[in-house]
């Protein structure tokens, strides 16, 4: 019986000692890992093959490789000429959100990581909107439409999942999608506004997503 329970309480010491030093091995990794910064090749591709797009950049800082405080800064702009309806929309204006991403792969420390974060974000903008030919649909003559510097603007949330890995050195690929949620917004007094810098076309809600090319450091 004696040898029993010295054996049981040398194996309860044991897992205390490995207990402790997990304790302090995790301890070890510095809150601070770093930052970095990163641009966006989505919008980019948007401006050159359609009528609308943005230049966005975005700052993130590597707390314990778990949490990710996140600044996007981005220029949406969007010149459009509607054959079907004879209107003109344009505007540029720049937008940011800013929020938290959290590393849910099982290891945090690979060079591999997947996300799970949120964003608050809003845009203040003008637009125009120009028509020629248009008919009025009471009387039926033709009427031209110009409205220039309409102010509007657009509150959202955004839920975001994404991965990225390191390529070399610095250099890290990755994408995100994101489900975005209008909160508040003013179109001003004509009616919906056709496009909204960094959220995209109107409406309630609405999905995109993002392609990065990153530098940490």
């Amino acid at each position: 019986m004696l040898i029993a329970v010295t054996t049981a309480t040398a194996q309860s010491r044991k897992d205390a000692t490995a207990d402790k030093k997990l304790t302090a091995q995790k301890d070890t990794v510095a809150f601070f890992r770093g930052v970095a910064v990163s641009a966006d090749v989505v919008g980019l591709a948007q401006l050159a093959f359609s009528d609308y797009g943005q230049y966005e950049a975005a700052l993130r800082i590597n707390l314990k490789d778990r949490y990710f405080p996140v600044f996007e800064l981005g220029y949406g702009t969007a010149d459009s000429d509607n054959p079907t309806t004879n209107l003109k929309y344009k505007t540029s204006a720049p937008y940011w959100r800013v929020g938290m991403d959290f590393n849910i792969a099982k290891n945090k420390h690979d060079a591999y990581r997947v996300y799970a974060g949120a964003r608050y974000a809003m845009t203040y903008y003008k637009f125009d909107v120009v028509g020629s030919g248009l008919k009025d649909p009471v009387w039926g003559d033709d009427v031209d439409y110009n409205v220039k510097g309409m102010k509007a603007y657009y509150h959202w949330m955004e839920a975001v999942f994404g991965v990225d890995a390191k390529i070399a050195g610095p250099l890290r690929l990755g994408w995100s999608v994101r489900y975005r949620r209008r909160i508040t917004h003013d179109d001003g007094n004509i009616g919906k506004t056709w496009y909204v810098p960094g959220y995209g076309k109107q409406g309630g809600s609405r999905l995109g997503g993002t392609f990065n090319i990153i530098f940490e450091i």
